[in-house]
């Protein structure tokens, strides 16, 4: 039935009468892509697989809707190897057609019987998909109007774009009946209750680069009362460190290049008025002379990762969460020798508290799957957003979800 979304309603599949009908299916199988166009990880294409085939089961025609790379970038491809890995996760035949609007793809789509599925081809061939435009601007697309024409409903699954504001993402759910798919509900439903239920202590692990957006997620878990303890890492652990007066070493220039005076004054703002916002005690840090721990108040060389004092006392906060959600590396974990931080706060949220664990962000996939399987089976969440999670966490209201509310009042609340 529907859910909630801040103040919004947004229908789910429950509420579509889909037998014999048409549905156009948003997802996000957009992957990294080898040299010689091999697709490299099928991490995205198996989170579509549970709303596919359940459209399968209740005999609905499926037309799937899907974007790989940009325009000009070494990733954009069209789409047939991805209905060929799609096919082979699903079991049944994915049809590619290598037209999106055009008199192909509309025979194709006409054609269609319950149960049977295509992929058209990458969305972002139209230009009014590669672009960022207003709710009612995306709705009177050629591309939005002419997609629609072709189904009885809109599903969108691809939580991971509806951050962003694309025809095939906000524009088409306003002309027909549309609803969130399995994925986008379980998104929706996990993340409200992590910065929305009393369910406490609540407590945040925020890491990696994106300083901007995580200094504006704070501000608002700080604001909505949503966190109890905000422990930082990775670039955004310095970046406090740095605007509190400490010297961040080899990291100064990073931080200045990623960020700006708006972000560092907010920064500064809120460390100074909120005792809850945690920062390193220690790091690993590579100088001359090799890797060696320093103290937070005496860095020198390029701190890395988290030292072991931070994981001791990060790790004591955790201990009583009921939950954790952790989003960025705690240290540059693409070497080895840096991941250790995240590593055992990890290790430690699954295994030694009795939290609901979410995790957000493709650092965590490396780590996460080489867990052992009494761990991986405490797992609460492995969200598939980025710049969406970052959006929802940060209390903005993503695109995405309002063309779906909006869709709501118009065909379902009457």
């Amino acid at each position: 039935m529907a859910i909630k979304y801040l103040d919004k309603t947004i229908a789910t599949i429950d509420d579509l009468e889909l037998e014999n009908r048409k549905v156009l299916l948003r997802i996000d199988i957009n992957s990294p892509i080898g040299k010689n166009g091999e697709i490299l990880d099928d991490t995205r294409f198996k989170a579509h697989i549970g709303t596919i085939r359940e459209l399968i089961e209740r005999k609905t025609s499926i037309i799937i809707l899907a974007h790989q790379g940009r325009p000009f970038s070494t990733d954009y491809t069209r789409l047939k190897k991805h209905a060929e890995l799609l096919s082979n996760l699903l079991g049944e035949e994915v049809a590619y057609v290598p037209d999106v609007i055009g008199p192909h793809a509309k025979q194709v789509i006409s054609e269609l019987k319950p149960g049977e599925i295509v992929l058209l081809d990458n969305t972002r061939l139209h230009a009014e998909d590669a672009i960022e435009a207003s709710l009612d601007d995306q709705a009177s697309t050629i591309l939005a109007k002419e997609l629609s024409k072709q189904a009885d409903f809109y599903v969108n699954d691809a939580f991971a774009v509806s951050h962003r504001r694309q025809a095939t993402v906000i524009g088409i759910p306003q002309l027909i009946p549309a609803a969130a798919g399995r994925l986008l509900e379980k998104e929706i439903r996990v993340l409200t209750r992590a910065i929305s239920t009393d369910e406490k202590p609540k407590v945040f692990v925020l890491g990696g680069a994106k300083l901007k957006d995580t200094v504006r997620i704070i501000e608002y878990l700080i604001k909505s009362g949503a966190a109890d303890e905000i422990l930082t890492t990775g670039l955004v652990g310095l970046l406090f460190l740095m605007v509190s007066g400490r010297d961040v070493g080899k990291a100064t220039k990073a931080i200045e290049k990623k960020t700006d005076e708006k972000t560092m004054s907010l920064a500064r703002k809120l460390i100074a008025e909120n005792v809850n916002i945690r920062v390193p005690l220690d790091f690993i840090s590579e100088t001359n002379e090799g890797l060696d721990i320093v103290p937070a108040n005496r860095i020198i060389g390029a701190p890395m990762d988290i030292g072991p004092s931070t994981i001791e006392y990060y790790t004591y906060k955790m201990r009583r969460a009921k939950i954790i959600v952790m989003r960025g590396p705690a240290g540059v974990i693409e070497d080895p020798r840096f991941r250790r931080g995240t590593k055992e706060l990890v290790e430690y949220a699954l295994t030694r508290t009795s939290a609901f664990t979410i995790f957000g962000g493709g650092h965590f996939n490396a780590i996460l799957s080489a867990l052992p399987e009494d761990a991986k089976r405490r797992i609460g969440h492995i969200s598939t957003g980025g710049g969406a999670l970052l959006y929802f966490l940060s209390g903005r209201i993503l695109p995405g979800l309002e063309a779906l509310s909006i869709s709501f009042e118009k065909f379902f609340n009457r």
